[in-house]
């Protein structure tokens, strides 16, 4: 194998052999979780970079510490291929990761007490949308919308509308970790505006399709404010940024938020990995990759239609997919997950709308196709892949078969390996 890890290797046995691991399991098992992806070695070289040994607190031309010549251009590039990026007047690259991302910019935009109308976490939201467990709710006040229809995944806008009326939030706050359908953005601008409110969405699950043109750009339909990750399907390092259409003092908001009000010193390592993600993504190639994801994803959708699985909103739009295992099948989520991962085939358990079962150990499964696009999965790889899905699933208790299915993962992934190079 090769030694990805030499310093390493001499210094400290254990973490090699930790490191190695993870190389191994990669490469030769198949990533489904939808919100992760595999990265070019340009972007981890850039992780691995001489900016880890920097200090750069403060804003580019404006920093705490002296010598910044090189960390000032970095984080200028990553600014400026964000903004071309996403079609936005302003973006903080600094965050570091999403939720950081979504707290920084709830800083930014409300007064504590203020009110927040997001999506339901059982519906698809995300735990910084509001959940109770959070800290977020001691400081701001969340109400919730959710689907009208589980069958199709149709927001009920009406609903929205009088929620909102009736609570009077300031932020009106799309986006979702769990939900495979497009938003209709023009719905979220109207209710957002008839109550004055920020329309904000978070898009760290698309980003990366709405960069690659494959999907609709919120700032097209007047969003004011948009929050994400790095990573998923937009490619890059671990981490998070905040995008602003146009409006100035929104911006200024942001950028003290972030700093000093959130974080210290950025990560400017990361910051660099970022510039060269965002680089990567201005290629036509990406493009090509973005449409693909969804191409890949409706192929898995039609195995799973096939073999009579029920998926939440009955398919995708998106990357993803979310699948009633345990009203399909009889295997929980849990089950699901632990023995798919035995193939080779890594997803995550995942709580359906309305779900029967606790989050520990839920109904569903959500999977995805980012990772394995990145690989060069077209869409007759991945109807197999998820015939293989329904095969282990099916046949959980039947060792035999799982070995047999585990060693066929296993030469999928040494024909189409993770490649080094995006461009």
């Amino acid at each position: 194998m090769k030694n990805h890890y030499p310093y390493i290797k001499k210094q400290d046995p254990k973490v090699y052999k930790a490191l190695e691991g993870e190389e191994t399991r990669q490469a030769e098992g198949l990533e489904l979780i939808p919100s992760e992806n595999y990265v070019s070695m340009a972007v981890r070289e850039a992780n691995a970079s001489a900016l880890t040994n920097k200090y750069s607190e403060g804003y580019p031309g404006r920093r705490y510490y002296g010598g910044q010549e090189f960390t000032d251009d970095v984080e200028m590039l990553a600014i400026e291929r964000a903004k071309k990026l996403f079609g936005a007047g302003f973006a903080n690259v600094q965050p570091h990761a999403g939720a950081p991302a979504n707290i920084g910019m709830y800083f930014a935009l409300l007064e504590p007490g203020d009110t927040v109308l997001g999506m339901d976490l059982s519906h698809g939201g995300h735990l910084t949308h509001g959940h109770p467990v959070t800290y977020l709710t001691k400081i701001f006040n969340f109400v919730r919308y959710k689907m009208k229809n589980i069958e199709t995944g149709e927001i009920d806008y009406d609903e929205m509308r009088a929620v909102a009326k009736a609570a009077k939030p300031k932020i009106i706050l799309a986006g979702y970790s769990a939900y495979p359908r497009e938003l209709d953005y023009e719905k979220f601008v109207s209710i957002a505006r008839e109550v004055g409110a920020y329309a904000v969405m978070d898009v760290a699950h698309i980003a990366g399709l709405i960069a690659g043109r494959a999907v609709k750009n919120p700032f097209d339909y007047g969003f004011d404010v948009m929050t994400t990750t790095t990573h998923k399907t937009l490619r890059g390092p671990r981490g998070g940024m905040i995008l602003t259409r146009e409006d100035a003092a929104i911006a200024k908001k942001i950028d003290k938020a972030i700093f000093p009000g959130l974080q210290g010193g950025p990560l400017m390592h990361n910051i660099a990995a970022k510039a060269v993600c965002f680089g990567e993504a201005l290629s036509p190639k990406f493009r090509t990759y973005a449409k693909q994801i969804l191409k890949n994803a409706k192929a898995m959708e039609k195995v799973f239609k096939d073999n009579d699985i029920r998926m939440i909103t009955g398919g995708t739009s998106n990357h993803l997919i979310l699948a009633d295992v345990y009203g399909s099948l009889g295997v929980s989520g849990k089950e699901a997950e632990q023995v798919l991962d035995e193939v080779g085939i890594t997803l995550n358990k995942n709580a359906i709308a309305d779900d029967v079962r606790g989050p520990m150990d839920p109904s569903g499964i959500r999977f995805g196709t980012p990772a394995i696009t990145t690989r060069g999965f077209k869409e007759k790889e991945c109807a197999r892949v998820a015939e293989l899905m329904v095969e282990t699933l099916n046949q959980r208790a039947n060792k035999k078969t799982l070995k047999r299915i585990r060693e066929d993962i296993r030469k999928m992934s040494k024909k189409m390996p993770i490649p080094e190079s995006f461009v």
